[in-house]
């Protein structure tokens, strides 16, 4: 039962986190939604950063998960949509953390250290299957190319859904078009691409995007 609990308070936090905004919802929000006292809660978690900690490592290990990638081959440019298709599924199911990134962030040391490791992650892998990309003869990019546009990868799937909120009007209860920003972090390795994939990924995104 214990257990049980502490599951409903992460998944009603989640859900409250993700629909308010965190800095909207305290522990007795939390706990009138779910029916219980506010000592109940207490008894599992010992404030609300505890919940969004708790909450963050799931973010964590499920985005290391999307970051995956074939071990025993080159990738091409299906393994990179479906990567970034799993990225910001994570991103939109934990959409909290961006939306009020800056703030959670500038109130908790432990959390900015693990966001900034996970953005370095990010641009290795980006780095590191764009270098499989041209292994493959896929793409052409220099050392410096490459590193430039992992950075910018990382930098437009980071803030690209407080922007597609912004630019679509969109409220936080309204799923984004995720093909939209997949799209535009594509168009980023685009021009790298050789003419015959570059066909190959537009054949892709008009599938995609219809």
């Amino acid at each position: 039962m214990a257990r049980q609990t502490r599951e409903r308070i992460l998944e009603t936090a989640l859900a409250m986190f993700n629909a308010q905004g965190e800095p909207n919802v305290t522990t007795n929000h939390i706990a009138d939604e779910l029916g219980i006292s506010p000592g109940n809660l207490y008894y599992h978690y010992r404030n609300k950063d505890d919940i969004i900690g708790q909450l963050f490592a799931r973010y964590e290990q499920r985005i290391d998960s999307a970051l995956a990638v074939p071990e025993d081959r080159l990738p091409n440019l299906e393994d990179v949509w479906l990567q970034l298709h799993l990225v910001f599924e994570c991103m939109w199911e934990y959409r909290f953390v961006y939306r009020d990134l800056v703030d959670i962030l500038s109130r908790n040391r432990k959390l900015r250290v693990h966001f900034a490791r996970i953005l370095k992650r990010a641009s290795e892998n980006a780095a590191g299957v764009m270098r499989g990309l041209a292994a493959a003869q896929i793409l052409r990019a220099s050392a410096d190319e490459i590193h430039a546009t992992a950075e910018n990868i990382v930098l437009v799937a980071t803030f690209w859904l407080n922007f597609d909120a912004v630019r679509h009007a969109r409220t936080d209860k309204e799923a984004p078009d995720i093909g939209r920003g997949i799209h535009q972090v594509m168009m980023l390795v685009a021009p790298f691409l050789r003419d015959a994939e570059r066909l190959h990924l537009n054949t892709l995104a008009g599938a995609y995007l219809r």
